[in-house]
């Protein structure tokens, strides 16, 4: 509703208010009467518009002249006997219809002229306000730009400290994933003896030596995803949200462990739900907390007698949300189970008491929930929550 409108420019004087009226009743009845358009059948439309645009223009005044004028046209020219005055009984209703039509547009198109331009004084009051608002919204965005610098630095504070806790972690992991990249390593290079060996021969076995390359190609890229998977854990920048597999994270951290576990005679046992929905995540935060858990649970059971077994638990949960279970045969929890969650708190020699509080900021972040409960026989079960992408879209 711009003032550039052609159709809301201020109204004419009354004079030219009228003679628009006129005009376009004029200009209604040569057009009728036109042979070349062929609209001697539809002269009502076109009387009407003139009405329209006289009452639009003009106002009421105006637009009843033009239905006047219309009426008196249409009662000479079209209604029979054709251009004359004379009484026509048999057309009467016709010309009645006529009449209460242009009055009804008529009054119509004045009514909403006038409903327009209450909008747009409206709207001009509505300026006012807003520039009044602006100034005002400007001094709250200075003070929301404050609170978001604030926000930022405390998520890249937590960003920060959960890449130390993580590297630390590896650090303490140093050894298991020193032996589990050398496996591949040597398998990698006894392979390539033998094939070698299958070449040098008199008669050189082909079909030997390219099983042999094979195994090496195989060897090598095991140890390459070990030390990609090991190098995100070490990376730093801000979360990344994606699509997640839960069960692709729990096989690359079982992968990743195997060695730790074996060190102290902990078997894994996975139980993965199929078609488990994906979840909206960073990666690397996912593998952080599974990490923990599961180091958690290989800490717990090394100084305990009998099997010594960690399980892992992937399912839907409630409210269409993925579950994951971490649980070991260990010492159990203390009594007081959610002290365990709280920074600082540790029950490890050398730990800092920091792993299980970031977890716990971790899975939050993501919307989910951790918790702690005892395992039967014996042991700990800890157990998390995840929203799948649908529900974390909503």
């Amino acid at each position: 509703m711009s003032r550039s409108n052609p159709l809301l420019w201020p109204k004419p004087p009354v004079i030219w208010s009228y003679g628009i009226a006129a005009l376009s009743v004029a200009a209604a009845l040569i057009l009728s009467q036109w042979p070349a358009l062929h609209l001697q059948d539809a002269p009502v439309s076109l009387f009407l518009c003139a009405v329209i645009l006289s009452a639009w223009f003009g106002g009421v005044g105006p637009g009843l002249l033009a239905t006047a004028l219309s009426a008196l046209a249409f009662y000479y020219y079209f209604l029979p006997p054709i251009h004359s005055l004379d009484a026509k009984p048999g057309e009467i209703p016709r010309l009645i219809i006529f009449t209460v039509s242009a009055l009804f547009v008529g009054s119509l198109s004045a009514a909403q002229r006038s409903a327009m331009e209450s909008l747009r004084r409206a709207r001009d009051d509505l300026k006012g306000t807003v520039l009044e608002l602006q100034s005002t919204n400007e001094a709250l965005q200075a003070e929301s730009l404050e609170r978001k610098r604030a926000e930022e630095a405390l998520s890249q504070a937590q960003a920060d400290l959960s890449r130390v806790s993580r590297v630390t972690t590896m650090g303490e992991l140093t050894a298991s994933l020193a032996h589990e990249v050398n496996q591949p390593i040597a398998a990698a290079v006894t392979n390539a003896n033998t094939c070698l060996r299958w070449l040098t021969r008199d008669q050189p076995d082909l079909e030997e030596a390219r099983a042999a390359a094979m195994r090496i190609v195989k060897d090598g890229t095991r140890a390459a995803e070990i030390i990609k998977r090991t190098r995100l854990l070490f990376k730093k920048g801000a979360p990344q949200r994606e699509l997640v597999d839960v069960n692709e994270v729990i096989r690359e951290m079982t992968v990743l462990l195997r060695s730790e576990a074996a060190r102290y005679k902990v078997s894994v046992r996975t139980d993965l739900a199929k078609d488990l929905p994906q979840v909206m995540g960073d990666r690397v935060q996912l593998q952080q907390v599974l990490m923990n858990l599961m180091l958690n649970g290989i800490e717990a059971m090394k100084e305990v007698e009998g099997t010594r077994e960690l399980g892992i638990k992937s399912e839907r949960g409630e409210n269409e949300q993925v579950q994951l279970t971490v649980s070991d045969t260990g010492v159990g929890l203390p009594q007081q189970a959610e002290q365990i969650f709280k920074a600082f708190f540790t029950t490890k020699q050398q730990g800092t008491g920091m792993g299980l509080s970031i977890s716990r900021s971790i899975v939050e972040l993501h919307g989910g929930r951790l918790w702690a409960g005892e395992n039967s026989p014996r042991g700990a079960s800890f157990y998390f929550t995840l929203p799948t992408n649908a529900e974390a879209d909503e």
